[in-house]
């Protein structure tokens, strides 16, 4: 794709760009064409910030029980996509995904935490990693937490066998002179807040002492499908104060750029990982879990652009390889969504396949104005036994308020029994994704439509999950996820749970649920 090398602001070489105009809304910005084979002081730093465990509520995204200057500064400063959505709504299979540009389903790394055992699972020979991509071009890769504390890389969670040395080091300081640098930054996002009372405290400690203030419960507005239980809301406060959190680290890393005087030169994108770790968050395919911001500034994106066309997570590839003048491979499903030549999709599409021990297989497409959900284990509850997010306070809660029937109509969905098969939801209406459509003899027309989309999609793209995990890649991961409790210091009673819900995975696959 051709990029608009609006950059002129700069000062970048004469020789390197191509004339054009800035963008403007729903349209795509660009950047330089230089030799991805010659390092050059002049090609744009890539800068990478992805927080764990977060949706958009940020003050950009119309969040108003807290502000957020910072990344509300770098929005304003560039571009803030409105409609961006991971393709997997779990951090491994994210992670996979987006660091290959490949979506997590074509290349075999859909189930969380996979090919982490004895069998493992290797890329095809042509997919390379987006840090190696830079690397062969001259750039110092990096991959850190925030604050960066010393040589250990940042999160990355792959699914996959893959090399260290794309990563040169944990700090773009030791890069050469005037050499250009690719960095992540992986920071903990909304697990800062922990699973209960502990971290809830604990979260809002540290933003008294470093913001000056805690989120109060008062301003908390729970989404309907869920309860005000107390828990639940206190939960939602330390979350808010683990967004602002992460907010003040947005603006210590572009004050850091601003200091060191590369902050013009460089492309800033932050994105999360997936959405808030919630019943009907994290690991669904529900906006909650797939929804997540995405805010870019740099050399030649216009201040103030607002994009509303739908994007993919995986695009991120594509638009900072693009950036930097190196070509896109072909092989590569993420799109440079800056390109001029961009042609918006018309919809996106995730899926969920198994998480730690919980077995699973739920695919989705959405468009600007309708979801369609397929559960492919519709005799499966939606809230399947899984001792991670079982462990959680906000989880226990729920399950209590369900057996003592303080729930309502609405809170009591996610409790049935049995899913449909398949899901529609008109989002113009039905922002919340409460009323399934899927039976309403007016949208049969939208639901054969979008039924053909997520078809088309699974065989265009070789979707492998089509076919279930073979039982001797199940057992291969689950040792190795027991193998940390099954040391004389493990947490036993967690053990034990997850025991069980393994041989339940594996009761009910025999039963054919």
């Amino acid at each position: 794709m051709t990029r608009n090398p609006a950059l002129s602001l700069i000062g970048w070489i004469t020789c390197c760009l191509i004339a054009g105009p800035a963008i403007a809304d729903n349209e795509a910005t660009a950047s330089t064409q230089s030799n991805p084979t010659r390092p050059s002081p002049t090609r744009p730093n890539i800068v990478w910030i992805i927080p764990d465990d977060m949706s958009a509520n940020f003050s950009c995204y119309g969040e108003t029980a807290i502000e957020t200057p910072n990344v509300d500064a770098l929005a304003a400063g560039g571009v803030q996509f409105n409609r961006a959505f991971v393709t997997a709504p779990v951090c491994s299979t994210c992670r996979s995904a987006f660091i290959t540009g490949m979506y997590q389903t074509s290349i075999g790394a859909h189930h969380h935490r996979s090919g982490r055992g004895e069998r493992k699972i290797e890329l095809p020979a042509s997919i390379q990693l987006v840090p190696k991509m830079f690397q062969d071009a001259g750039y110092y890769t990096t991959i850190s937490g925030w604050p960066n504390r010393g040589k250990r890389l940042g999160k990355t969670d792959y699914n996959f066998q893959w090399d260290a040395s794309v990563y040169d080091g944990t700090d773009w300081s030791e890069r050469k002179p005037g050499q250009p640098f690719f960095a992540q930054i992986q920071t903990k996002g909304g697990k800062m807040r922990g699973k209960d009372a502990s971290g809830w405290s604990r979260i809002h400690e540290q933003a008294e002492k470093t913001l000056g203030s805690r989120t109060s419960e008062d301003v908390v507005q729970l989404p309907p499908y869920y309860p005000q239980h107390p828990d639940l809301v206190t939960d939602w406060a330390a979350y808010l104060d683990s967004v602002r959190m992460t907010d003040h680290m947005v603006g210590e890393v572009l004050q850091r750029l601003e200091d060191e005087g590369i902050r013009e030169n460089t492309l800033v994108l932050f994105m999360t990982d997936h959405g808030i770790s919630h019943a009907r968050g994290k690991q669904f395919l529900y906006d909650e879990g797939i929804h997540v911001p995405l805010v870019i500034s740099g050399p030649g994106i216009q201040p103030g652009t607002v994009r509303n066309d739908v994007v993919e997570h995986i695009d991120i590839a594509a638009l900072s390889l693009g950036a930097a003048g190196i070509e896109v491979p072909t092989w590569m499903q993420a799109q440079d969504i800056l390109a001029d030549d961009y042609q918006p999709r018309d919809a996106v599409f995730a899926a969920r396949d198994r998480c730690d021990e919980t077995v699973d297989h739920i695919r989705s497409v959405r468009t600007a104005d309708f979801k369609y959900i397929r559960n492919f284990l519709p005799q499966r509850p939606h809230l399947q036994p899984c001792a991670y997010k079982d462990a959680k306070a906000i989880l226990i809660a729920l399950r209590q308020w369900h057996d003592a029937g303080k729930l309502d109509a609405i809170q009591e969905l996610i409790f049935r029994p049995t899913r449909p098969a398949e899901e529609l939801y008109d989002l113009a209406a039905d922002p919340y994704e409460i009323n399934n459509l899927a039976d309403v003899p007016g949208y049969q027309d939208k639901l054969a439509e979008m039924r053909s989309r997520l078809d088309r999609w699974m065989e265009d793209t070789g979707d492998q999950g089509r076919q279930m995990e073979s039982a001797a890649m199940y057992d291969s991961d689950m040792e190795e996820y027991l193998r940390k409790f099954r040391k004389p210091d493990g947490d036993k009673a967690h053990m034990r749970v997850i025991e069980s819900n393994i041989a339940l995975m594996k009761k009910w696959a025999a039963e054919g649920k």
